[in-house]
């Protein structure tokens, strides 16, 4: 087992039952860096939104 793996298997313990806090925040801090940059990394950082998410969506199962 790498320390990837550990790092991995540790945050998905802490993410199971706080899913939607936590995409809500990741939403947020995204909207937060579009409007300190005037939406100029917009589809960079909506699709680091995406990632984030759907990290979040495989770690709860």
């Amino acid at each position: 087992m790498s320390i990837f793996d550990d790092v991995k298997g540790k945050a998905a313990g802490l993410i199971n039952g706080h899913e939607e806090a936590i995409k809500g925040g990741i939403e947020k801090a995204g909207d937060f860096v579009d409007s300190k940059t005037g939406d100029k990394f917009k589809d960079h950082v909506d699709s680091v939104q995406k990632s984030a998410g759907d990290f979040v969506d495989g770690a709860a199962q």
